[in-house]
């Protein structure tokens, strides 16, 4: 099992993954807590990096302090399209000092909504962290799909590849409990810790829901169900959990 690590310069630890595009998870250092912003309306990425930067400045906290970002995207792409997009994401967090030992220690979650999706990628909320003498520990647990994070393509290792039926979306959301479970283990939380638990796909979990999400503990405080497609061709089923005491919205001036 992987470990954490701690980010000195962000006051929370994070688990690293096979890839830099971002962290399975961070969770907030003693005397810190975790806060989440909503934008009102999604931002393409540089006018939302600005924007966090502002909130940051203004609560003065360094760049450094910001912990995980959900993104929202036009359409699934391809491998290729998803790499080009996921250097230009992450040229800014490196810009920012956001690195410890070539780890990216942001979390994540993209998806692209299935109505009304934006022209260009954009932010839809972040995460960062402040001081705090709160006695509850908080966390983020980044999107996974329906395959392990590495090298290589998504298409030669999806589970249940290209298989939506109700067997196959099965097969696909248990591995996804499994490594929510994992990541979760990993920081020191577990499902009955999450104040959130976000399913995003345009499928229907309806057949599930009880049997596998609701046996597991994984909604018993609620579910939001987003009607939305994973970032690449060909993924169907993801999901993203967290702790967090402090959320708010944003509004974006048009």
């Amino acid at each position: 099992m992987s470990k954490s690590i701690v980010f000195e310069k962000g006051n929370y630890r994070f688990v690293p993954t096979g890839v830099s595009r971002y962290s399975a998870g961070v969770a907030a250092e003693p005397g810190y807590e975790i806060c989440r912003v909503v934008f009102s309306e999604v931002l393409p990425l540089k006018e939302g990096f600005d924007l966090i930067q502002a909130v940051l400045e203004a609560e003065e906290r360094p760049l450094t302090a910001l912990c995980a970002c959900e993104l929202r995207s036009p359409e699934p792409a391809s491998n290729a399209a998803f790499d080009q997009f996921n250097e230009l994401y992450s040229q800014t967090l490196r810009s920012w000092g956001l690195e410890k030992s070539g780890h990216n220690p942001v979390a994540r979650s993209n998806v692209s909504p299935v109505l009304d999706a934006p022209e260009e990628p954009g932010l839809y909320a972040f995460s960062y962290t402040v001081e705090s003498d709160m006695e509850y520990d908080t966390f983020v647990v980044a999107g996974s799909c329906e395959v392990p994070e590495g090298p290589g393509d998504y298409q030669e290792n999806i589970v249940a590849f290209q298989d939506v039926s109700e067997a196959g979306l099965l097969k696909k959301a248990q591995w996804v409990l499994g490594e929510m479970e994992r990541r979760m283990q990993i920081l020191g939380f577990s499902w009955a810790d999450c104040t959130a638990t976000q399913v995003y796909t345009r499928h229907n979990i309806y057949p599930f829901l009880a049997s596998e999400l609701g046996r597991r503990g994984s909604i018993a405080k609620g579910l939001t169900w987003n009607y939305v497609r994973p970032p690449v061709v060909d993924l169907e089923y993801e999901m993203d959990c967290r702790r967090i005491m402090n959320e708010r919205i944003l509004m974006v001036d048009e």
